[in-house]
């Protein structure tokens, strides 16, 4: 039987919410082992001068608790 965890994270990218996602995936990585998946809840994008300057994403990330 596993136990799983979920954290939940801010993550933003000036490119894109795909990539926002991926930059809170490799945040996580860093201190965590056996991610299961992402699951982005919110997006948001900060725009400047009518343009979208930053992208943000709400991701819960799910990993497997180590014995």
């Amino acid at each position: 039987m596993a136990v799983v965890k979920v954290i939940e994270l801010l993550a933003e990218s000036s490119v894109s919410w795909e990539a926002a996602t991926k930059e809170a995936i490799n945040e996580a990585s860093k201190t965590l082992t056996n991610i299961q998946s992402v699951y982005v809840e919110n997006f948001q994008a900060v725009v400047k001068d009518n343009e979208i300057t930053n992208y943000r994403v709400n991701a819960k990330i799910s990993f497997i608790v180590a014995d």
